[in-house]
């Protein structure tokens, strides 16, 4: 896997979408290994109970899964700075969600002359709609000069 360098990003460029199915399995394994042991994430019969029609993912495996989409995008250089989320729509199991982003601004990292700061603005929606929008700032190394 090749890194991402903060000379071949621009404003504009489009990240390709990450397709992710919603089992039972990851989000009860997200739940579990975020130390989230809130019924609401593995038990259907207690989230009907709550009024949820079924189990859905914590926030903290969505917050994980934006990391995965923007690292997979700069690869193993880029390193994350900041990660900024808000949920929406729940993702219940037998689901799909779709990361999609976009760069919107990039800028010189003032902590290190050696890398680039990038925007990335992501959506990751299902069939309900719209279940994580945000932004993420990472940082990526500049070509050697």
């Amino acid at each position: 896997m090749t890194t991402r360098t903060f000379e071949s990003v621009a404003t504009g460029q489009v990240l390709g979408d990450l397709v992710l199915p919603i089992t039972r399995s990851l989000i009860v394994a997200g739940a579990l290994a975020s130390r989230d042991y809130q019924d609401v994430h593995h038990d259907p019969v207690l989230s009907k109970e709550r009024g949820s029609p079924d189990i859905f993912m914590n926030i903290l495996t969505t917050n994980g899964l934006v990391g995965r989409y923007v690292t997979d995008w700069t690869g193993p250089g880029g390193f994350l700075k900041k990660v900024d989320i808000r949920l929406g729509a729940p993702n219940y199991p037998d689901d799909t969600m779709t990361l999609r982003g976009e760069v919107i601004e990039t800028a010189d990292d003032p902590a290190d002359p050696t890398r680039g700061v990038v925007t990335v603005k992501l959506a990751g929606s299902n069939s309900i709609g719209d279940h994580v929008v945000g932004t993420v700032l990472v940082s990526l190394p500049r070509e050697a000069s």
